[in-house]
């Protein structure tokens, strides 16, 4: 067995960019992993990953064979009858293959396929040094690398995602020899920038992350995420607060620097009259800095992280701190001049704000969703008149200067300023808090796995924009085809599914989407080609279309959910509960076999070529096994139907499971089309009774394979 010696590369670099990072250290790690095995060099690759910072990529693989397997090739020639002539002598075409293959004729071997014998030559060659591989395997993964904008640098024709200024490649203790980019390969790297002037030569690939930490950088992306995240719970919790870490705003930081330093900073007690989100999104979004709160409030303080250990973090304080100072300024002026103007005023500049051509105005859409917002809330025990206003001032933030500043705190900045508003003063306390808090909740869901509103009034709020906003774009020819998508209809019908059933609002959808439709400007109307009946059912298809995810996450089946799906129920509440009942039933044991006999007894009166009589007559029930079948049906019809007027669904099915004896009884015993037709028709009446009852919850049939 070959001798195994880890490998190190490291690509010394400017700083790269900082989001790509990640995944450009990923990709060069997996392309020198496909480069090795495709040249079917041995790798040992437990517990190794990417390594890299701002300044650097690098792969450091415990094992690398010191070189390939033997490689054995095998070439077929021409047949026999081709190869060789009547006399036995070799052929023009034998000869050319054996001087091709370097060797006399009489040397080649032959084998056998289907088609008759033929020439072959078979070869072992020694396998290569790992190190003569490894230029084509370095330069190989590198080409694989996704970049998407290579820079060029000096009067070079190369390109990298950055400039490359060194490269370290050890097999073992050795240095193998090559050039990338205009660079001889060695086996000195760099230490930290600042911190660390000294050469920095790499003994073995064993040394290298010690080496590295001894120059003050920290190569390993999860120490380094580690190191941040003590330092900056640390500074956090020396004031009395907590640190607000959140992942991106973390995985940048650590795409960031090589050798992180938390600098407690502060900012003027003032800024915090601003809404708390606007002032962390700028800590966060544009310095990359981790705000402190306490009790989930925003404190005055907040952490930087330095790529170096100041001899006086005082002056990098001051840095950090000035840097936010005029952005903090410019949101407490717009907030300022916002409470100004107050709500009502935004809403009238909604009027010049096109919504979409053929839908009007945004004030023209808010009209829309008030009306809506005004019908479903008594559906469910919400304020009609409240609902109204609060959806009439529900846009009235995108006016604001806040918002033109800070897109992500629409809704956000609303619940601020309702809660200050001069014209909401004749609320009470109570209505004036649910009001602002709605103006919020109407976002949410605002992105996948987001939660959906709270508050009663804010999913009203939600459910009505979403209607809206679905109705109109699929009358207006908008529904999405393919990525295109710009009015993102399919998250707000998921949202709008996921507020109906996850609130238990039991509101009739098709209804509401018909007073939807109905409200929509003229030039959107339903024509004579496309009615309302058409533009219903195709919405609330597209709504059912995106609940097929939904339920798969819930590890609902799609037969569980095509049998609810295909009773089209009015409310989504309803929906939800049936899919929980049928999977309720598809455990039990009858379930299969009940779901067989109801996909037969479907098919047979669908093929029926006479009228089925309503009712089933007692007097034709001729066999044992048709009467018990009758009396059963009659029982669980009688023992169900408050259940099943009441949503029990679970106690329907239940119910229904205690059949299967008797089903299968009458399918082992009696000819549904007897040659009587009194009896066919008694039957078949018999078997449509049966059948209303097991499809009274869901299309069992579905669940049959």
């Amino acid at each position: 067995m070959t001798d195994m010696h880890p490998l190190l590369i490291e690509l010394g670099t400017e700083e790269l960019p900082v989001k790509a990072l990640p995944g450009l250290a990923q990709a060069f790690f997996d392309g020198v992993i496909a480069a090795l095995d495709k040249r079917g060099v041995a790798v040992e690759r437990t517990g190794a990953k990417p390594l890299y910072t701002p300044r650097r990529l690098a792969v450091l693989l415990p094992g690398v064979a010191s070189e390939q397997p033997e490689q054995r090739s095998e070439v077929l020639g021409p047949y026999l009858n081709i190869a060789l002539d009547a006399d036995g002598n070799p052929t023009k075409a034998l000869q050319g293959f054996a001087a091709k293959a370097g060797i006399d004729w009489t040397a080649l071997e032959k084998t056998s396929d289907a088609k008759g014998e033929r020439f072959v030559h078979r070869a072992v060659t020694p396998g290569a040094a790992t190190a003569a591989l490894l230029p084509d395997v370095l330069r190989e993964a590198i080409a694989a690398m996704p970049i998407p904008k290579p820079m060029r640098w000096g009067a070079h024709s190369y390109a990298f995602a950055r400039p490359v200024h060194w490269l370290v490649l050890l097999h073992g203790g050795t240095v193998v020899d090559t050039e990338l980019f205009g660079v001889r390969s060695g086996r000195s790297s760099r230490g930290h920038r600042f911190m660390h002037d000294a050469a920095l030569e790499i003994a073995t690939p064993g040394d290298y992350v010690d080496a590295l930490r001894n120059a003050k950088v920290i190569v390993d992306a999860d120490a380094r995420r580690a190191e941040i995240v003590r330092e900056v719970e640390d500074a956090a919790r020396a004031v009395g607060g907590d640190a607000r870490i959140e992942a991106d705003n973390l995985e940048q930081v650590v795409c960031l620097v090589e050798w992180p330093k938390a600098v407690p900073c502060t900012f003027e007690a003032e800024f915090l009259a601003v809404p708390q989100e606007a002032l962390i999104a700028t800590m966060e979004a544009n310095q990359k800095f981790f705000p402190v709160l306490r009790d989930g409030r925003l404190t005055e303080h907040f952490i930087g992280i330095a790529n170096i250990v100041s001899k006086d973090e005082a002056e990098v304080a001051k840095g950090y701190e000035r840097v936010i100072r005029p952005r903090f300024a410019d949101a407490k002026f717009f907030f300022d001049e916002d409470l100004k103007q107050g709500l009502s005023a935004m809403n009238d500049g909604l009027r010049t704000v096109t919504y979409q051509a053929k839908l009007g105005s945004v004030a023209a859409k808010t009209v829309r969703v008030a009306a809506l917002a005004e019908i479903i809330a008594p559906q469910v025990g919400v304020d009609a008149a409240l609902a109204k206003q609060a959806a009439l001032l529900s846009k009235a933030d995108l006016q604001s200067r806040m918002v033109n500043e800070f897109p992500e705190l629409q809704g956000i900045a609303g619940r601020y300023y309702a809660k200050q508003d001069a014209a909401l003063a004749g609320l009470s306390d109570d209505d004036r808090a649910a009001l602002a808090n709605a103006l919020d909740e109407a976002w949410q869901p605002r992105f996948a796995g987001d939660d959906i509103a709270l508050s009663p009034l804010g999913k009203v709020l939600a459910i009505a924009e979403r209607l809206d906003t679905l109705g109109g774009g699929f009358a207006a020819g908008l529904k999405p085809t393919g990525n295109k998508d710009a009015f993102a209809l399919r998250r707000n019908a998921l949202g709008l599914a996921r507020t109906l059933i996850e609130s238990g609002f039991d509101v009739d959808l098709l209804g509401m989407i018909d007073v939807a439709i109905t409200a929509l400007p003229a030039a959107v109307q339903p024509h004579a080609d496309r009615n309302t009946e058409t533009l219903r059912v195709d919405l609330y298809d597209f709504i059912l279309d995106r609940l097929k995810g939904y339920y798969a996450d819930k590890s609902v089946t799609v037969q569980q959910f095509n049998a609810v799906a295909a009773l089209q129920p009015k409310s989504l509440y309803d929906l939800d509960r049936r899919i929980d009942a049928i999977g309720t039933f598809a455990a039990l044991p009858e379930a299969a076999a009940l779901a067989a006999a109801d996909k037969r007894i479907r098919n047979i009166l669908r093929k029926a070529d006479i009228e089925i009589p309503g009712d089933v007559d007692p007097s034709l029930l001729r066999e044992p096994a048709e009467a018990a079948l009758a009396e059963a049906v009659e029982a669980v019809h009688a023992e169900t139907g408050h259940a099943l007027a009441h949503g029990d669904y679970v106690s329907v099915l239940t119910h229904l499971a205690r059949l299967r004896p008797q089903v299968d009884a009458f399918f082992d015993s009696v000819m549904v089309n007897a040659d009587d037709a009194a009896l066919r028709a008694n039957r078949l009446a018999l078997l449509k009774r049966l059948s209303e009852r097991l499809g009274s919850v869901a299309a069992i049939e579905h669940l049959s394979s």
